[in-house]
């Protein structure tokens, strides 16, 4: 019964990681190979080389549209919502197929393909000059995998929820039996030996949301395919929120033990007066703990991302510079390391959303310390 038991536990998350390591490499892959319009004929008749920087930024930055396939001069995509506000013109609610893949223009604005405002939407004139930025509130690729993520939570910790008023007084079972020694590792391992037991409950619902959150868009952003493949934590904006959340909440829940070590820490007199060294160097870290977070979580997940399509281009590098045979030799390696990395890569977002939340629990812990 207990081999059952545990067989049904492990198959889904095996298979998942089966799924990871082997399919999103090969996914990978085919999208590089897949010719596009870059790759046809010029006007000369030579065809243009595969751009590996573009390739690979392609598929780590956000965008207006959910790319899913390009095959010759046909782009198979989801447009997404673009919602603008101009000054001139007022607001606009349209589809992003709008563009052609940016490509065209419409009512004035188009997506810029080249300098400073590049892959941002800008406001033409009536010459198709650029005049200015409008208010930008578009449903993007990131925004859109941040909503999914939301979704797989919601349905996670409902089935969880009934789960566990299902099976009161009994063993648990199904997604409770998976995930709830995970809940229990974060709150006896993390939260309570951070904030303390008694004030554990305050920050255990905020701290559990934010380690879910973090690793399961770690994982999903794994998967380059639809609908996966949002690189949300690799997006410095979205690290940038969390932050501030840690930020706000340790602010606001700081008792006056806190403030007094920051302005007037115990430390000798010279270290304050006459330059008030050590408040300095105290309220400086208010502000550098979240900076901390934020480029902490956004370089490694970006980092993880760019080196596996940084493999895979080297497949397609080979092949323009020595021939197909070169791209097919290399590629055995290229796929090698990219399943390693790929693994590496799910070992850093657990990792990540472990960080993330003890060094959370950390600041909330010494925000609400009392004096002894």
């Amino acid at each position: 019964m207990f081999k059952s038991q545990m067989k049904k536990i492990m198959r889904f998350p095996f298979v998942f990681l089966i799924f990871i390591t082997l399919i999103a490499p090969c996914s990978l892959c085919v999208a590089a190979s897949l010719p596009d319009e870059t790759g046809e004929a010029t006007e000369q008749g030579h065809k243009k080389e595969f751009n590996a920087g573009d390739f690979v930024m392609d598929h780590v930055s956000d965008a207006f549209e959910w790319h899913i396939l390009t095959a010759g001069h046909t782009h198979i995509s989801v447009p997404l919502p673009i919602i603008l506000y101009s000054r001139n013109s007022g607001l606009h609610v349209f589809l992003s197929s709008r563009f052609h893949h940016g490509a065209a223009s419409w009512k004035n604005f188009r997506i810029a393909g080249e300098g400073e405002h590049k892959g941002k939407i800008v406001e033409l004139n009536n010459n198709g000059e650029v005049t200015g930025l409008p208010v930008d509130l578009s449903m993007t690729k990131v925004v859109c995998g941040i909503l999914f993520s939301v979704i797989i939570l919601i349905w996670l910790f409902v089935g969880i929820a009934r789960s566990a008023v299902r099976n009161k007084g009994k063993a648990p079972s199904g997604l409770q039996n998976m995930f709830e020694p995970i809940i229990l590792f974060v709150r006896d391992e993390v939260v309570v030996p951070a904030v303390g037991e008694s004030k554990s409950d305050k920050y255990l619902p905020f701290l559990l949301t934010l380690f879910f959150f973090i690793l399961i868009n770690n994982i999903i952003g794994l998967i380059p395919i639809f609908p996966f493949g949002a690189n949300v934590t690799g997006n410095i904006a979205v690290t940038l929120v969390l932050a501030l959340f840690t930020f706000f909440i340790t602010t606001f829940s700081a008792g006056r033990h806190y403030w007094k070590e920051i302005y007037n820490p115990d430390v000798p007199m010279w270290l304050k007066f006459p330059i008030p060294l050590m408040p300095i160097v105290e309220l400086t870290g208010i502000f550098t703990k979240p900076f901390v977070l934020m480029v902490r979580l956004f370089a490694n997940m970006m980092a993880g991302h760019m080196i596996i399509t940084v493999f895979v281009s080297l497949i397609f590098i080979f092949a323009n510079i020595m021939g197909p045979a070169a791209g097919a030799g290399v590629s055995v390696i290229s796929v090698a390391f990219s399943v390693f990395m790929t693994l590496l890569d799910l070992l850093v977002s657990f990792i990540q959303a472990y960080v993330f939340t003890l060094l959370s629990a950390l600041y909330f812990g010494m925000a609400t310390e009392e004096h002894h």
